[in-house]
């Protein structure tokens, strides 16, 4: 079986700028997703998995601002 790998030959952006594009989508869409998780734990009164839940959503917009100054600085040649 042979592999072929995209290296920015047909999208015109190379692997490591789409996957870190791609990182800060998935942490922001976490994010997004976690605060219905924490509305659900919050309504059943289970404040321990709503604990968990905010520490999750809190390191998603970690991973999304660190992601997103990256992509800034390499974006503006630095």
């Amino acid at each position: 079986m042979t592999s072929t790998s995209e290296t920015g030959d047909v999208t015109g952006t190379r692997d490591k700028d789409y996957n870190l594009i791609w990182y800060v989508e998935a942490c922001l869409s976490n994010a997004l997703r976690l605060e219905q998780y924490i509305q659900d734990a919050e309504r059943d009164k289970d404040n321990e998995v709503a604990e968990l839940f905010r520490k999750a959503q809190s390191d998603s917009r970690k991973g999304a601002e660190m992601g997103k100054q990256l992509l800034r600085s390499r974006l503006n040649g630095g």
